[in-house]
Formats: structure tokens, C-alpha cells, sequence
């Protein structure tokens, strides 16, 4: 009798599905033994540090990248420069060669049923293909992360940071406000990886498949460069990957953050779902099985688009925001705040007498592209007039900036004259030349933001 119930043991053991960490271990060493992500992994840890070290000892750096003309004065910059490109290219194609290819490698291979014999279980098998592919995809990020900043600090020092409305973050500050960007844009990557999952479970071995993250990061690189409504823009889940801007700014822009963040939720949920759906229904005998354009269609790409449309209602109806976010109330507000942190920031450096912000009393009038056009939008025709009056001083000094404002809201004010104060790259300060930081001025707009002016 004893003998009966080992046996019966042993058969139901020998029935029941493979234990899912014992999965997730098999598909982590399968994936790290690819040469690809290993080489994918060890350039993720090292690449940014020698990028960050190499541009930050160049007297030429790249001003038209956020935070690029601070590289020399913080080791944040760098971090945060490596993050702004990481987050247009990097990160997508990064989600498209790990989860875009995590099923794919199966089709290729023919290796299905081999898997399903030693698992015998399709759930198991996805939620471990999921799970080892999300593992690698998080550590490359965490890699970007750390050589990053560790290039910059090694490049430049702990330093405090200017931010994009001019205020000066503390070395304390910095840290932790370059650690909450960093962790913020680990949501917009998982959206990308479940467009990845689902790409690489709806189409097979197909190479699109393994495209997908980065042909939808292309065509939301893209619709970012119109000038889309506010609305429509920041129910993108590519948005998460510009918002964390909003951090470095006192107070932080927090609501195209939280936005960005929901939207990515959303997105990573709803197509690892349809991923998973998928493969649990499909048909493994079928040997020549090379993935559907109509499965991709209707069980993908239609939901998904009506996810969009939700997120577009939703967005439209919580929030004032009109048109692109854009007006001319805003960017005065945000040049005039800018301007005023960074006047006494080249006070402390010209050693002048000290001066407030609040002292300064600064204003600014702007306009896009004079009388016939309409002061919304980006573009950049913008020319703004900034004013300010020193304490005990009779005469108004004026400076004049030239912007440039991109359709997410960033924009760049160049200075214009007078030399002295914004017409020109270096000033002569007690200790010898240094970098004017009226010159050329970063900015951020809050898109959801109603304007507080007429």
C-alpha cells in the first residue's frame, strides 16, 4: 500500500507544473548567456561614466541638451544629460532587445515544445519570460544610472546644481532629485517592454516583433515634435520620459509627472495583459506558426489605441489645460523667475553687492513673432524683454532674450545685450573668466498648468 501511494506521489509530482522560480532562473541564465546582452549590460555599466568623463573635460559642450552647459560646473549635470538621451533612444531600443525578442527566440529556435514538456505550464512559461526579461531590462537601466552619475561626480565633483527655472539645488538636493528622475522614467520603460511582450508573442519570429518598442518610440518621437494639444501630448506614454524635467524646477511640476506615470502604469499593464492572453491561447502544434497581422490588430494595436483615447478624455476633463500649454503669461512668469535666481548667481560670482530676488523686482514682456501672431505656441520666434531695478538705483535696466520654445514645453532663452549682463558666453569674474549664467537660459513649462495672468 505504501509502495502505491509513493508511486501515485511520484506521478503527481512528475504531472505538476515546474515551479516558477525554478523558470524565472532558467530564462535569467538563458538571457545573460546571450552574447548580445551581455555586451548590452556591460556597456549600460560602463559606456555613460566614459561618455560623462570624455564630454566633461571638452571646453565645448553640447548647450543644446538639457543641462549640458552645467557639465562643467556639477557632476549632476551629467547624469542628468545621460538621462535625457538614455530616455530618447536608449531605453526604448533597450526594452526592444530584451522583451521584444523573449518569445521570438523560441519561434526561431523551434524550441516550444521542448519547453512546454519540462514546464508544462504556458502561464508559467510567460510570467517566467516576463519576469527574466523585466530583471535584465531593470538592471541595464540601474547600470545607466550609476555609471552615469558616478562619470559626472568623478568628472565635475559634488556640486550644487542649477535647475530649469535657475535656483541653485544643493549637492544634497541634487542627489536625491537626480535619483527621483532616474527611478521615474523605470515606468515608461516597462510600458515599452510590454510592447515588447506583446510584440514578440503577436508577431513570432517576425523582425517587427522585436522592433516594436522602438518603431512606436520613433512614431512618439516624432507626434512629439508636433504641436499636438496639451491634452494629447501628455497622454503619450512617451510623456513620463520628458516629465521628469518638472523635477528640477522649485516647486516641482508635478502634475505632467503624475500624468506621464499613470499613463505608462497603464500601458505596461495593458499590454503585458494582451501579451499574456495571447500566448496562453495560442495553438503550439502548429509548427509553422509566424505570428498574424489581424491578431496584431485586433487583440494589440486596438485596445492599446483605445487606451490612448481614454487617457486623452481623462487628461482633457481633470485638468484646465487648452491648446498646446503654451502662452505667453507662462513664459513670462518662468523667464522672470529664471532670471532673477540666476541675476544673483552672477552677483555671487562677480562679487557685487549682494542682492535679492525679491530686491530685484524683475518683470518680463514677450511676444511670438510680433503683432500678427498670436502669443501661444511653441516656436521660436519668441523675443522677450526682461526689467529690473537695483536697490537705490534711479534707471531700469533691460535685457532682451531671444527663445526658443519645443512643442513638450522646454525652451531656451539666448541672451541678446547688454554684454554685461546676458550678451555674452564668459564673464571676468576676481578669479579669471567663467561661463555667464545669463547668457543662455534653460526652462520647463508646466503644460497642465492654468496661466495665473490674463
Amino acid at each position: 500500500m505504501s509502495v502505491d501511494l509513493a508511486v501515485r506521489r511520484d506521478e503527481l509530482r512528475a504531472a505538476a507544473p515546474s515551479p516558477l522560480t525554478r523558470g524565472l532562473r532558467f530564462e535569467l541564465v538563458k538571457l545573460l548567456s546571450l552574447w548580445r546582452i551581455r555586451l548590452l549590460v556591460a556597456l549600460c555599466w560602463t559606456a555613460p561614466a566614459a561618455f560623462v568623463a570624455v564630454v566633461g573635460r571638452q571646453s565645448s559642450l553640447p548647450t543644446d541638451t538639457v543641462f549640458g552647459r552645467w557639465m562643467h560646473a556639477s557632476g549632476w549635470a551629467g547624469s542628468l544629460v545621460v538621462l535625457g538621451f538614455a530616455c530618447t533612444w536608449v531605453l526604448p531600443l533597450l526594452t526592444a532587445l530584451v522583451a521584444g525578442d523573449v518569445f521570438a527566440a523560441e519561434d526561431r529556435l523551434g524550441t516550444w515544445r521542448q519547453l512546454l514538456v519540462a514546464v508544462r505550464s504556458p502561464r508559467r512559461i510567460f510570467v517566467a519570460k516576463a519576469l527574466a526579461s523585466l530583471t535584465v531590462v531593470v538592471l541595464a537601466v540601474v547600470g545607466l544610472a550609476v555609471a552615469a552619475t558616478a562619470g559626472g561626480l568623478a568628472s565635475a565633483g559634488d556640486r550644487p546644481l542649477v535647475g530649469l527655472d535657475g535656483h541653485l539645488l544643493t549637492a544634497g538636493e541634487a542627489a536625491r532629485t537626480v535619483l527621483l528622475a532616474w527611478l521615474s522614467v523605470l515606468a515608461p520603460t516597462l510600458a515599452f517592454a510590454g510592447v515588447g511582450l506583446l510584440g514578440s508573442v503577436a508577431l513570432g519570429r517576425s523582425p517587427m516583433g522585436l522592433l516594436a518598442p522602438a518603431v512606436l518610440a520613433f512614431v512618439l518621437q516624432l507626434a512629439q515634435l508636433l504641436p499636438l494639444p496639451a491634452a494629447l501630448r501628455l497622454a503619450l506614454p512617451s510623456n513620463a520620459f520628458l516629465a521628469w524635467r518638472g523635477l528640477v524646477t522649485a516647486p516641482p511640476q508635478l502634475g505632467p509627472l503624475l500624468a506621464g506615470l499613470a499613463v505608462s502604469a497603464a500601458w505596461a499593464f495593458l499590454a503585458t495583459a494582451l501579451a499574456y492572453r495571447l500566448f496562453v491561447r495560442r495553438d503550439f502544434t502548429d509548427t509553422t506558426y509566424d505570428g498574424s497581422g489581424r491578431r496584431v490588430l485586433t487583440a494589440g494595436a486596438l485596445p492599446l489605441a483605445a487606451l490612448l483615447g481614454l487617457s486623452v478624455a481623462v487628461v482633457a476633463v481633470a485638468t484646465p489645460v487648452a491648446g498646446s500649454g503654451i502662452d505667453r503669461a507662462k513664459l513670462e512668469d518662468s523667464l522672470t523667475t529664471s532670471f532673477s535666481h540666476l541675476y544673483v548667481l552672477q552677483t555671487e560670482e562677480l562679487h557685487r553687492p549682494a542682492v535679492s530676488e525679491a530686491q530685484l523686482h524683475a518683470t518680463t514682456r514677450c511676444d511670438k513673432g510680433g503683432d500678427a501672431v498670436e502669443d501661444t505656441g511653441p516656436g521660436n520666434d519668441w523675443r522677450c524683454v526682461v526689467t529690473w531695478t537695483l536697490p537705490g538705483a534711479t534707471a531700469t535696466g533691460t535685457a532682451l532674450y531671444q527663445l526658443d520654445v519645443t512643442a513638450d514645453g522646454r525652451y531656451v532663452a539666448d541672451g541678446d545685450g547688454p554684454k554685461e549682463v546676458n550678451g555674452s558666453f564668459r564673464v571676468r569674474t576676481p578669479t579669471g573668466d567663467a561661463p555667464n549664467p545669463l547668457w543662455q537660459v534653460d526652462g520647463n513649462l508646466d503644460l497642465l498648468t492654468s496661466s495665473s495672468k490674463g
